[in-house]
């Protein structure tokens, strides 16, 4: 009988919650059992777990204090007793060249004492690539791709080694496609010269998931991986000896109650979901200059709107706006009191819905909405269940008054149907 784990052998830190809940679908997919806490836990973990994903809300703010937090996040899982580490960040890269994606990898590296780590952002199944060091986002260049739109985050260069580069101060190197793909050997050779040049931290290309299986496993030894969530899907195969069979790794109990959409993305496909959804659910539009003129009077017309459709089915609150829409209102209000005013929105929204009009299976889009919305209800930690699209898992909530059914989505995951096949892949 293999010596199965009965602790955490992965610990991970994602630098916001949506992207954390990315990872945990891709672990439980491969076969881990997985808890994402939501911040880090002031309690031991539960035991039973394979790996545990500590949710950060640290993508936009200053870089000091992302490090702090990744720090003390790996504190944390290094006391449950971690053996390898993973900073996961989206697979858009989006960072400036202020960091935090840069600053907060050399800080891991160092707690850690390792000189080396590499950088992949890469997710084949939603058409993320990585070739030649250059970005791809649904088959074009990242800064063709709407990122060079994004209202905190601007993507305007494809290339990750310039972008990590101006983030850091150890040199960037490149892990290129003709290296992958033969295989984890020439893999392991170039890690090597790479660190033999003083190399720190290496840009991988992969344009399949067996480019990322190849990577995976050549970067078994490790202390540190830096990663969007595809490299998670080769990760759980180096540890298989321990981990043993795991059949029930997405089961999740069975949640009933009202059902809403909670939408503050403003990335091409949660527009493009949201336009496909209003077609088949009531809907309800929250403005961020209605909400400056206005803030209650704003709120309470959308959970007046709720509650007059929730017994028919799901509805669909969004704050999601076209580029120019969010142009004009940051012109009018500052780039981050619009965001902070729209965040702020939605999870008063959330909270009323919960406690007031009796929802309990809540799809939300969009990183920062989300991170807004678990803090606001009181969510300590998910269990990760099956997955609906790629990257978006259903999961129960843990620490609220009563288990939640929760979707956290990504601004740029799931098919244009997501919110409305969401509610039949419900276990």
């Amino acid at each position: 009988m293999p010596n199965l784990s009965s602790g955490p052998i992965l610990g991970c830190i994602a630098d916001d919650f949506t992207g954390a809940t990315d990872l945990a679908s891709m672990l439980v997919s491969a076969g881990m059992r997985t808890i994402q806490t939501i911040g880090i836990p002031q309690t031991p973990l539960e035991a039973g777990v394979d790996a545990v994903v500590v949710a950060l809300k640290s993508r936009t703010i200053p870089a000091g204090e992302a490090i702090a937090q990744s720090l003390e996040a790996l504190d944390w899982l290094r006391d449950q007793g971690c053996e390898q580490f993973y900073f996961k960040y989206c697979s858009t890269f989006d960072s400036t060249p202020a960091g935090n994606i840069g600053p907060v990898t050399e800080a891991l590296m160092e707690a850690l004492g390792t000189d080396f780590t590499i950088a992949c952002p890469a997710l084949p199944a939603n058409r993320r690539s990585v070739f030649n060091g250059y970005l791809f986002a649904g088959g074009v260049p990242l800064n063709e791709s709407g990122m060079q739109d994004h209202p905190l985050t601007p993507m305007t260069d494809a290339n990750l080694v310039r972008v990590l580069g101006a983030q850091t101060t150890r040199p960037v190197g490149l892990i290129d496609y003709a290296t992958i793909r033969q295989g984890e050997a020439a893999v392991r050779e170039r890690i090597a010269a790479l660190e033999a040049e003083g190399t720190g931290i290496a840009i991988c290309d992969a344009i399949d998931n067996d480019d990322l299986f190849v990577l995976a496993r050549a970067c078994r030894d490790l202390p540190l991986v830096t990663a969007g969530s595809g490299l998670a899907l080769g990760l759980p195969a180096n540890f298989a000896e321990r981990l043993g069979h795991r059949e029930d790794a997405a089961a999740l109990p069975s949640i009933a109650g009202r059902e809403a959409i909670l939408s503050g993305s403003c990335s091409r496909a949660t527009l493009a979901q949201i336009e496909h959804a209003r077609q088949h659910m009531p809907s309800y539009h929250v403005q961020a200059l209605a909400l400056e003129a206005d803030y209650r009077g704003s709120v309470d017309a959308a959970l007046a709107h709720a509650e007059s459709h929730l017994d028919d089915g799901p509805v669909l609150i969004y704050a999601s706006a076209s580029p120019e829409e969010v142009r004009e209102a940051q012109q009018r209000l500052g780039v981050r009191q619009a965001g902070e005013l729209v965040e702020r929105a939605l999870a008063d929204i959330a909270r009323e819905l919960v406690e007031r009009l009796g929802v309990r299976r809540l799809l939300v889009a969009g990183g920062e909405t989300s991170g807004a919305v678990v803090s606001a209800l009181g969510v300590q930690g998910l269990r990760i269940g099956e997955s609906i699209d790629p990257g978006v898992p259903w999961t129960t909530t843990l620490g609220t008054a009563e288990p939640l059914a929760l979707a956290l989505k990504s601004g740029n995951f799931g098919a244009i149907d997501f919110m409305t096949k969401a509610w039949e892949l419900l276990p």
